[in-house]
């Protein structure tokens, strides 16, 4: 079989996918992609670029619309050059957000076309306005309507859609939920898991980390509100006032991913900084940037209490590999983090805006052992039970993929 993926950010949600299938006997695995960066065995991956100017002159509610064309412009001369050199895939996976896909069964009608639909923006009752501290600059309901034009085209565009959770796809007009299958990435648990020995230095500070410190976590892409960054560095601040041995570990960068950039132009790591002040004991709070994945992995380890706040929005990995360890989780009692945690059972759920809440939660993992056990232990089964990628999300992508590829109807809830 010949497979095709399409993702501007190799690998993107296709990591598993992709390598999946390029250990198939007899499958062929093309990637197409902006990313020159990273390699998967096997994979042949194929870079173009968007061909993108460095002005425009149309209205400002259309530049990403203008983006995203240019995208799938690209995509389909890559495409066309595939088809003259007589190479026909049997199926073509990718990410609809950056209109990718929008071109792709112009080239190629007769194959099935499997597009990843991640979040469909509203103005109201999701997370736009969700957070009154960062409203006064909310987004125009105009611009995100045009902005929800390349999600109505390429699902037009698509046999068939994919998104990771059920939340995620009930934000979708009911059409598209009509085609819109529910199938998570998959969590490699054997690889993301428990170990009771782990400890990480972290050499810039001089400090080692391990399962008997007082550890919280906080992991982001980058540290913003639409993570609940600026509740997570309050509580933090009150839980170091009154625990002596308790320290802070944060990861994340200073970028912006989702939302609006600060008026001034600094980070939002700098504005909390400086929001605290002498309430916040810097010097047990330990910044670590972007990390590698090992690092990353180390942290969750020895982590002693997991915050994970968000605004009704997309569902981070970083929160699924977090139960697969094991870890104790104090998460927002926000739509995509009820879906996968029930409070008292696999983790403890807050109030997203509640500083006081979210200490106290932190407190109780650290003060009551027993019961951060008990609940990451429970964590790690919702994980392997939900999300694991060998014994069930590879099955259940395999049974998608099989369905397009032989033209019958996926299910909407597959297994």
């Amino acid at each position: 079989m010949i497979v095709v993926f399409v993702h501007q950010n190799f690998p993107g949600q296709y990591k598993h996918l992709a390598r999946h299938f390029a250990t198939q006997p007899g499958s062929r695995v093309l990637f197409v992609t902006q990313s020159a960066s990273g390699e998967i065995p096997s994979v042949e991956k194929i870079v173009y670029d968007p061909g993108a100017p460095q002005t425009l002159s149309c209205h400002p509610y259309t530049v990403e619309f203008d983006r995203s064309i240019r995208a799938g412009l690209a995509v389909a001369e890559v495409l066309r050059r595939m088809k003259t050199e007589g190479l026909r895939p049997d199926v073509i996976c990718g990410h609809n957000g950056w209109g990718e896909m929008l071109f792709v069964k112009d080239v190629f009608p007769d194959v099935p076309v499997l597009s990843y639909f991640e979040f469909y923006y509203h103005a109201l009752g999701v997370d736009v306005g969700f957070d009154p501290e960062f409203s006064g600059d909310a987004i125009d309901p105009l611009r995100l309507r045009t902005r929800n034009a390349v999600n109505l085209l390429g699902f037009d565009a698509a046999d068939w859609g994919n998104t990771p959770t059920q939340w995620q796809r009930s934000v979708h007009p009911p059409e598209l939920r009509s085609r819109l299958t529910v199938i998570h990435e998959g969590v490699d648990t054997e690889a993301i898991c428990p170990d009771p020995t782990a400890w990480l230095h972290l050499q810039r500070d001089g400090v080692v980390l391990n399962r008997q410190s007082e550890i919280v976590t906080y992991v982001a892409r980058n540290l913003e509100p639409y993570r609940g960054f600026h509740v997570f560095m309050r509580a933090a601040a009150r839980v170091l006032k009154r625990r002596p041995q308790a320290r802070v570990v944060v990861v994340g960068g200073d970028e912006i991913s989702y939302g609006l950039p600060l008026p001034d132009g600094g980070s939002y790591r700098e504005l909390m900084i400086r929001e605290l002040g002498a309430d916040l004991d810097i010097g047990r709070v330990h910044f670590l940037g972007r990390v590698p994945f090992d690092t990353f992995l180390k942290l969750l380890q020895v982590s002693s209490a997991h915050v994970y706040l968000t605004y009704p929005f997309v569902l981070s990995w970083s929160f699924i590999e977090a139960l697969s360890v094991g870890c104790a989780i104090v998460g927002s009692a926000t739509p995509p983090v009820q879906e996968v945690v029930r409070h008292g059972e696999n983790g403890l759920l807050v109030d997203f805006f509640s500083v006081a809440a979210v200490a106290d939660a932190i407190e109780e993992l650290l003060d009551r052992r027993d019961l951060a056990a008990e609940l990451g232990e429970a964590a790690r089964r919702t994980a392997m039970a939900r999300y694991d990628l060998h014994s069930r999300q590879l099955p259940l992508w395999d049974a998608l993929i099989g369905d397009l590829v032989a033209g019958r109807r996926p299910a909407l809830l597959p297994g």
